[in-house]
Order: C-alpha cells, then sequence, then structure tokens
C-alpha cells in the first residue's frame, strides 16, 4: 500500500491499456519527451526494436556504427539541448560497449538513460549466449542502475530513471530489461515520478552561508572566481553573470565551465587547470578569497593539494553534498543549485570593482601573449599550428558555433582559443578524458540544437577510435563540420615524452590513412590543406556548406601546448615553454 506522500509525489496518467513490456518501453520513452534515440539493436532487445518500427513516426532512431558511438551521441545531444539523452543495445558485448560512454557521462554529469536488453530471467546466472552481469560492471560509473525481470516493472522503474538522471547533479542511469519482460504483458499506466524516498537531488538553501559568503565577498581585496559546468547544468548563467558584473571579481572556467560566461567579458580572464592561462593558475596561489561556483576541484585544476590556494578563504557552490571538503578543504560551503544560490547572493554583494587585482591577470596575460600566444595564433615558422585553424574557425563562425573537441593537443588548443558568444557551446570529454568522444558527440551535439553550427575539431588519434561514424553522419546527414588536426603523432602523449622521457617516442607515432579517401568513401566532402595560404579558403567553404564536411589539416609535428603545469606541481609552478 502507498502512503499519502508516495501519491503525491507522482503525476498519474489514467486509463490503463493492456500492452506488452516492449511496448511500454516505447510509451514510456514518449511520455517523458523523448523524440530521440541511438543505438544498435541485437537478439535481447529485439522485442523492443519491432515496437520502435511501429513508432518510428514519433520517435526517430538513430543507428550509430558502434555502441560506445550511441553513448557519445547521447551525451552530446543531452549537452547542447538541455535533455535526457537516451542509448540503447542489446544484452552482453552490446551492454559492455556502452560503459565507457556511461562512465564518461557519470564523472561529466550528463544525464542519459541506457536500456539494455538482457537474456530471459530463466537463464540468468547460467551464462548464457549473450549474458553478461551489465547491473555489476555498471554499478560504479551509473547514478543508479536496475533490473527488470517483470514486465509490469516498466513503467516506475522508466519514471523513476528519468527522474534520478536529471535531477540533483544529472547522471547516467542504466535499465537492464529480460527478453521475458519485453514479451509479457500487462495493465499499463504511466505515473511521472516527482520524488524518490531517501533522495533528495538538491539540499534546501542555507540562507546563513550565503550571508556568511557575502560577508567574506565583501571584505576581500583579491577575491577570485573559478566557476564549472555547475553553472550551465543549472541554467544559472543570468545570475552568474549578474554576479560577477556587481562584485567586478575576475572570474576563470573550468573546461566543462566554458561558455558559461562570454569569452569577450571583461571579467573573463580565462582558463585555469593543467593547461590554463598564466594569470589564473599564478594568481590562485596569491588571492585571498577563491570563490568555487559549480566546479569540484578536480586534480587537473588544483595540481598539487598541499600548495593550492593555501593562503585564501575559500566558498564553495555546489549542488553535490559529496564534493564538499572532497579534495579541498572550504570556508563557507553553499549545498544547493547555484542558480538559487546565486540569486539570493547577489543582493547581499557589494557592487565594487578590483581595477588593481584584475591588473595583475592583464599583465600576465601580456607575458603569455608574448611567451606562448603569438607564436601559437601568429606563427613565423613555416609549419601551421593547431592555434591558426582555431582562429580561421573563430572568423568564419563568429562566435556562434559548437565546438565539439576530442582529448589532447587539440582539446586544449581549441578551448583555449576558441571564441564563445553563447551558453552550451562546448562538447568535449573532461573527467574521464575519453579519446574518440568528439565525432559521435558531434553528432548528438548537432541533433540536439539543429539550428547552430557545428564544428568537431579532434586529433588523428582519437579520430581513428571511432571513425566509423562516419557512417551514421552519412545516413542521417547531419551538418557536422570535421576538422582533423593531424600531427600524425598522439601529440599529447608525445609532449609528455619529449619533456619528461628524454624524447623515447615509443608508440606515439601514427602512420595514418589517407582520410581525405575515407571521408570520400562515406560520400562527405571533403579536403585536405597543408599550406598556410590554403587555409582561411577551406575553412570558409566548410562552414559555408549546408552538408556534412570533412577538413584535414596538417599540422606541425612536434608543437607543445604551453601554458602547462606537470602533473603533481603546484598551479605556481606553471611552464610557459
Amino acid at each position: 500500500m502507498k502512503t499519502k506522500e508516495q501519491i503525491a509525489s507522482q503525476e498519474v496518467q489514467s486509463d490503463s491499456i493492456k500492452i506488452s513490456g516492449a511496448e511500454a518501453v516505447i510509451r514510456c520513452l514518449l511520455a517523458e519527451g523523448v523524440d530521440l534515440i541511438y543505438g544498435y539493436p541485437g537478439g535481447a532487445i529485439m522485442p523492443v526494436y519491432d515496437e520502435l518500427y511501429k513508432f518510428q513516426d514519433k520517435l526517430n532512431h538513430i543507428l550509430t556504427r558502434h555502441e560506445q558511438g550511441a553513448t557519445h551521441a547521447a551525451q552530446g545531444y543531452a549537452r547542447t539541448s538541455g535533455k535526457v539523452g537516451v542509448a540503447i543495445a542489446t544484452s552482453g558485448p552490446g551492454a559492455t560497449n556502452l560503459v565507457t560512454g556511461i562512465a564518461d557521462a557519470q564523472i561529466d554529469s550528463t544525464p542519459m538513460v541506457c536500456i539494455t536488453g538482457q537474456v530471459g530471467s530463466n537463464l540468468l546466472g547460467s551464462d548464457a549466449f549473450q549474458e553478461t552481469d551489465i547491473i555489476g560492471i555498471s554499478t560504479p560509473v551509473t547514478k543508479w542502475n536496475y533490473q527488470i525481470t517483470k514486465a509490469s516493472e516498466i513503467p516506475e522503474i522508466f519514471a523513476k530513471a528519468f527522474y534520478i538522471a536529471r535531477s540533483g547533479r544529472p547522471g547516467p542511469v542504466l535499465i537492464d530489461i529480460t527478453k521475458d519482460a519485453q514479451f509479457d504483458t500487462f495493465d499499463f499506466t504511466y505515473k511521472k515520478c516527482k520524488g524518490v524516498r531517501s533522495y533528495k537531488p538538491v539540499s534546501p538553501l542555507d540562507t546563513h552561508a550565503v550571508t556568511q559568503a557575502a560577508e567574506l565577498i565583501n571584505q576581500a581585496k583579491k577575491p577570485f572566481i573559478v566557476w564549472g559546468q555547475g553553472v550551465i547544468l543549472g541554467s544559472a548563467e543570468e545570475e552568474f553573470k549578474a554576479f560577477v558584473e556587481k562584485s567586478g571579481i575576475p572570474a576563470a572556467w573550468t573546461i566543462l565551465g566554458l561558455s558559461a560566461l562570454p569569452t569577450a567579458h571583461p571579467l573573463n580572464v580565462g582558463m585555469v587547470g593543467m593547461h590554463g592561462n598564466y594569470g589564473p593558475n599564478l594568481l590562485t596561489n596569491e588571492c585571498d578569497l577563491l570563490i568555487a561556483v559549480g566546479m569540484r576541484f578536480d586534480d587537473r585544476v588544483t595540481g598539487n593539494l598541499e600548495t593550492y590556494a593555501k593562503q585564501a578563504k575559500i566558498i564553495h557552490f555546489e549542488i553535490d553534498p559529496a564534493e564538499i571538503n572532497k579534495n579541498v578543504s572550504v570556508d563557507v560551503p553553499v549545498l544547493g543549485d547555484c542558480k538559487e544560490s546565486l540569486q539570493a547572493l547577489i543582493p547581499l554583494v557589494q557592487k565594487k570593482s578590483h581595477d588593481q587585482w584584475l591588473g595583475r591577470f592583464d599583465e600576465l596575460m601580456k607575458v603569455e601573449v608574448t611567451e606562448v600566444i603569438d607564436k601559437d595564433l601568429r606563427p613565423e615558422k613555416e609549419g601551421l599550428t593547431m592555434g591558426e585553424v582555431i582562429v580561421s574557425i573563430n572568423k568564419h563562425t563568429k562566435g556562434d558555433a559548437v565546438l565539439v573537441t576530442d582529448v589532447g593537443q587539440h582539446q586544449m588548443v581549441a578551448c583555449r582559443y576558441t571564441e564563445f558568444a553563447r551558453s552550451r557551446s562546448n562538447v568535449t570529454s573532461g573527467g574521464l578524458g575519453t579519446m574518440g568522444f568528439a565525432l559521435p558527440a558531434a553528432l548528438g551535439a548537432k541533433m540536439g540544437t539543429p539550428e547552430r553550427e557545428v564544428v568537431a575539431v579532434i586529433g588523428d588519434g582519437g579520430y581513428q577510435m571511432t571513425i566509423q561514424e562516419l557512417g551514421t553522419i552519412f545516413q542521417t546527414q547531419a551538418a557536422v563540420k570535421i576538422v582533423v588536426l593531424n600531427n600524425e603523432f598522439l601529440g599529447m602523449v608525445r609532449q609528455w615524452q619529449q619533456l619528461f622521457f628524454d624524447k623515447r617516442y615509443a608508440s606515439t607515432e601514427m602512420v595514418n590513412p589517407d582520410f581525405v579517401a575515407i571521408a570520400k568513401g562515406y560520400y562527405l566532402d571533403a579536403q585536405k590543406v597543408d599550406k598556410r595560404e590554403n587555409l582561411d579558403a577551406a575553412v570558409a567553404e566548410m562552414i559555408a556548406s549546408d552538408k556534412p564536411y570533412f577538413l584535414e589539416v596538417c599540422v606541425e609535428k612536434e608543437d607543445n601546448v604551453f601554458p602547462m603545469i606537470p602533473t603533481g606541481a603546484s598551479v605556481s609552478d606553471i611552464r610557459l615553454k
């Protein structure tokens, strides 16, 4: 018997109908507003696919070329649309191929629901064909998972899954459904979940903590803001901008926070972290107040924790209680949704400017321009740089494109130099650092925001991990613009080998295929650039196209990405060369 609270927590759709579990899956998805899913069929999920065939006018299924591609596409879709991404696969290898994308979504807080087929419940534990314990495998990398063995469980579990995936700190959920549960029939009704007992997605706002935070902010002489993806996930961009402008505090971004504040904003001082800007990293250890908004103090941001911001008071605005004091001890934790927290904070903050302190960031940026940026963006050498390509893309997209990057040197360069005018414009693999992410994620990103230009910037290594998704792009004709920066190396690993392993380039040099021929094999428009004088025209042609387009740019083989903080070093030890 349900309690009054349980009943009150759910929205009921009346009029039950007798249907199969497989049809119930489709109807649950439709009830949650899903109209697009990515997947790959197989034996254990075939009943659901049979129902998909009947509902193809309402639910668009995109056949990726690999299950990992389905998860990354669902991630890209979720990141640009703000909706829950959905991926579906069969049992065994189909299910295990989802795991990398699920783990990526977990650490990067991407809302996703993954559906897997499973052998019949009578075969569970028997090592049947294509049986694997996907619940056990996925438990460490999901926000929640559940195995359905009875058709009647489907509505409640799906409602709960979508609620958990999108609420609080978002994340991936996996539902495993036995084949007999897909075939069985039951009386279907759908109740949209509004709450789960013992799960509190957002802590109530502590107004006392907000007051304490405001007092520290108003007293600070050298305050510094670092923001992360929580600002975007909380749709708090306007509140954050208002807070930054009223307080007059310099603000820097983590890689996933990028685009929440326009690149050109005068108080946007750049990127923190291993390959972030010189000033924000160096001055982390000079500020008297560090205000972290929607970020989790990842090791790539903090460097050596023993020396990280030890001189500063620290305020942490965070939705996930598990992140408070996990890596960095803070003076004032402000738990809750950052939109609500910032709304409460802004009236308490005094309007100020910190011109002298901001000037320190400007001074250090001039040093970085001389030592690093000019060489990246305005090189005098013969070989093309990655930075030049990004400058050309900026020119032809006018800062309005969605940038999707893979992992490696190109990722750091693209994030450092791409100009963003609006939020939800940067899609990349942050915490897991998943090579192969970009190509399928770009497909999903384009489908999540079809009216915007989507440019995928990928290295020659990561590109070949999921290159088969060119087939999906061709089949869907999603107008993704693909730029491969080809240095014939696993560039980031090679950089480390050069700097710390005496140039022993062990297994990092790439002998690459004809990328243009491969793209043309998938019937995509494609060209290759290896000379500076041809770059701008090629990028202009690519952006002007209304179809998918592939551009290979041959860049300097042994360029390095600076600034750089070596692993385990203090942010104060940032290197410019």
